[in-house]
């Protein structure tokens, strides 16, 4: 039986940060990913997603019961106005923990690989100052991106495909391995039903995750603890 979820997706569970950002709006850290689209269903509290993308601005409410999604290429950014919990489910599970999302840092700062993963990684254990730190800088380039205009906007682009480029060859295997893979398994399951195959049926069965695999951490948009296949 295969180990990673439906569709090779990943899940999370979400606290949003509850801490005021430089424009004085609690949560999380604007970024963006570039080949995974992200989900959220919305289980307690209240708040908002903030969207940058190339069809301008935008905000959407988000209270429980919700699903919101977005493809890649949106910076978003999630604001906090009260417990806000979210599930979030990634397409390609593992690729975002690989990289696949670049902060909206100040241009000087995206130029420059070696000043960028400085800004960009966390030192880990429990002080959440350096996350802080990393939000406020990325909110930061954020407001001014915004404010510029989608020249800024498709300046930032560029600029993260650069900061990428190194990685997508280890992307692709991974694409490779996860979703590509369990998209495939469904046709070779058609195919075998043609030949009146049917051993791919002994292989049933339930699996579960009782909880987390991970204690929880500082993420991007507050603390996270991930569901790992």
């Amino acid at each position: 039986m295969r180990s990673h979820l439906p569709g090779a997706i990943g899940v999370s569970r979400l606290s949003v940060y509850d801490t005021s950002a430089p424009d004085g709006l609690h949560g999380g850290t604007p970024h963006m990913h570039l080949t995974c689209s992200e989900g959220y269903v919305v289980t307690a509290g209240a708040g908002r997603v903030q969207t940058l993308s190339g069809s301008g601005f935008r905000e959407v409410e988000l209270r429980p019961g919700a699903v919101a999604w977005f493809r890649p290429g949106t910076i978003h950014r999630l604001v906090n106005e009260g417990g806000l919990q979210i599930v979030v489910l990634m397409q390609n599970s593992g690729l975002p923990e690989a990289g696949d999302a670049v902060f909206t840092f100040p241009g000087a700062v995206l130029g420059d690989p070696s000043a960028y993963r400085a800004a960009a990684t966390l030192p880990g254990g429990p002080d959440l100052a350096p996350a802080l730190r990393r939000r406020d800088l990325a909110v930061t380039g954020f407001l001014a991106m915004r404010e510029a205009g989608p020249a800024a906007f498709e300046d930032f682009c560029r600029a993260a495909a650069a900061l990428v480029a190194p990685k997508l060859g280890d992307w692709r295997k991974r694409w490779e391995a996860g979703a590509l893979d369990a998209a495939q398994e469904t046709g070779r399951q058609l195919d075998a039903l043609e030949r009146s195959d049917l051993s791919h049926l002994a292989q049933g069965g339930i699996s579960v995750l009782p909880g987390p695999t991970e204690s929880a951490k500082h993420g991007m948009c507050g603390l996270l603890q991930t569901y790992l296949p």
